[in-house]
């Protein structure tokens, strides 16, 4: 990592609400089609928002990152408080909270215009991407793939 992202860093993304960010569109290959949350209200899904969430925070390392370098998300701890619906922008605010040699944590907050939607921590790895392609290579022989 360059240097430069240190405690104490915010910074802001933002994202429209579209179908395919909504809870009946998840794993809508299962089940014959019919997707894994029949019946399920059509608003943000907290699998998007842990996304989204996470999203902001790799956009925020991402012009510290050294050439060949990637992040992993490797912790979420948050929690989704109030629906959001198809067509509302959501706002998510992060901050660095710690630096501690090639994990980041931060603070995440989202909002939808109207409440509060969810947050909490989360936490990322800096990773040579070639030494991560070779783990991947490993564990596909591993697992006959």
């Amino acid at each position: 990592m360059k240097p430069g992202l240190e405690p104490g860093a915010r910074a802001r993304h933002e994202m429209v609400v579209e179908p395919s960010h909504l809870v009946p569109a998840l794993l809508s290959e299962q089940r014959d089609g019919a997707g894994a949350f029949p019946g399920l209200p059509p608003v943000f899904a907290t699998a998007q928002m842990v996304a989204l969430m996470e999203w902001a925070c790799l956009e925020q390392m991402r012009p510290f990152q050294e050439e060949g370098e990637t992040s992993l998300g490797v912790h979420v701890d948050f929690d989704h408080a109030a629906p959001t619906l198809p067509g509302q922008t959501i706002t998510v605010e992060t901050e660095v909270e710690e630096v501690d040699g090639r994990f980041i944590w931060f603070r995440v907050e989202a909002h939808d215009g109207v409440e509060r939607i969810g947050g909490g921590r989360h936490r990322r790895a800096v990773v040579r991407s070639s030494n991560f392609t070779e783990r991947l290579a490993a564990k596909r022989a591993a697992a006959g793939l």
